[in-house]
């Protein structure tokens, strides 16, 4: 498939959507590019909804599309940062230990990011990780220097720009309700009107399996929406905190467990837990959608992953009801914080993709076909790595349109 000015039709304006934009634009020069968002405003979920942290990869499986990509997108949006007058620090972070299993595991993590590319580790017995962090529990710590945090709105509102200065345009209101492909290319339907396109890059985030089936595909895999909640530390409290201090993941914990962060302009907020939404923009605890909530009971992935992990289901549920375990769970960090320190945060829902065996996808999962390319697994470190990831998909585009 070749056209000297093809028409590309990306849906969903978060950041991976719109950095996607970006970069579609600078591989294929000409490209008639339409960002579709079904919000007012592009970066409205997951991009304006978690903690503002800059990821730099020490996380992830040497080798996989989530190493890679993060390690270079990190670079790419300090540098994008830095063009743009965006407010970020590269603060660093504190991965703590509390018992000797956890040392051991930390040592591991220390390899990983070494062969992950990262510069600048350095691990910290007690008495020197407490000179950097003087209120951290633990027995050691592995400084991260590279990690940082950024406005990511403001990245938004400034891609957005880009977008539109480059002849591009990002049409909000515009939800894809339906969409269809015959000999002349696709053919979407919004409430903002139609449109044609010769090339669909579905980022649609917390729906991207939806918008998949809407495009012919089967859904393999299911996006399962799990609410992270935060608290804010109280002002007077906040000098327990000066960097970012995480924990060591734990191997039977699917997710990263609750960590502290500052804020780019301020504060200190604390968490996420991980607990069941009852809709996937469900960032209440009493928001809920009917559909969204149908969609996941009657996934059996769902309930296979809760039967492999009963313990955690029952204890981030609990958790999410009472301050006070929230608060023991940040004590193993901090042990100087207190349930009174806390005050009510935010909110974010994270999109992971489930498979029917109840086991979450742990790398990013792009499927391509020869119209269409659909980024059905991109949770976190997508807003570090989007302008990697727009950058590796824009390359996929370029090659199928050649």
């Amino acid at each position: 498939m070749s056209s000297k000015t093809p028409r590309i039709a990306i849906i969903g304006g978060g950041i991976v959507g719109l950095a996607t934009a970006l970069k579609v634009a600078l591989r294929i020069p000409g490209a008639r590019i339409s960002v579709l968002e079904k919000e007012r405003d592009a970066g409205r979920h997951q991009t304006s909804h978690n903690s503002g942290v800059l990821h730099c990869g020490l996380y992830y499986k040497p080798g996989s599309a989530k190493a890679r990509l993060a390690v270079q997108g990190i670079r790419a949006m300090v540098a994008f940062c830095q063009e743009h007058g965006v407010p970020h620090e590269i603060c660093g972070k504190l991965v703590v230990a509390t018992d000797a299993a956890e040392v051991a595991r930390l040592r591991d993590l220390q390899q990983r990011g070494m062969q992950n590319g990262l510069e600048g580790l350095q691990w910290l017995e007690a008495a020197a990780m407490r000179e950097i962090e003087p209120h951290v529990g633990g027995l050691a710590a592995l400084r991260v220097p590279q990690e940082g945090i950024v406005d990511y709105p403001r990245v938004v509102e400034m891609m957005v720009r880009k977008i539109h200065a480059g002849g591009g345009r990002v049409c909000t209101n515009a939800e894809v309700t339906a969409m269809h492909v015959d000999g002349t290319g696709w053919h979407l339907e919004t409430p903002a009107g139609d449109l044609a396109a010769d090339y669909v890059i579905n980022c649609a985030g917390l729906h991207c399996d939806r918008v998949s089936q809407l495009a012919g595909e089967q859904r393999q895999v299911r996006i399962v929406p799990f609410r992270g909640e935060y608290y804010q530390i109280k002002p007077a409290r906040q000098h327990l905190v000066r960097h970012l201090i995480y924990p060591v993941p734990d191997p039977q914990f699917p997710f990263l467990g609750v960590h502290f962060t500052r804020l780019i302009h301020g504060g200190i907020e604390a968490g996420p837990n991980a607990v069941l939404a009852f809709a996937r923009e469900g960032y209440r605890k009493t928001d809920f959608n009917a559909a969204d909530l149908w969609d996941a009971l009657t996934f059996a992935g769902l309930w296979r992953f809760m039967g492999k992990h009963p313990r955690m289901t029952r204890e981030e549920l609990q958790r999410s009801f009472s301050r006070r375990l929230f608060c023991q769970s940040l004590q193993k960090l901090v042990p100087d914080i207190r349930p009174d320190d806390l005050a009510p945060g935010g909110a974010g829902v994270r999109a992971q993709a489930m498979t029917p065996a109840g086991e979450l996808v742990q790398d990013f999962n792009f499927v391509q076909r020869p119209r269409a390319l659909h980024v059905l697994n991109a949770p976190s470190p997508a807003a570090t790595a989007s302008l990697a990831i727009g950058d590796d998909i824009a390359a996929r585009v370029a090659a199928a349109l050649a």
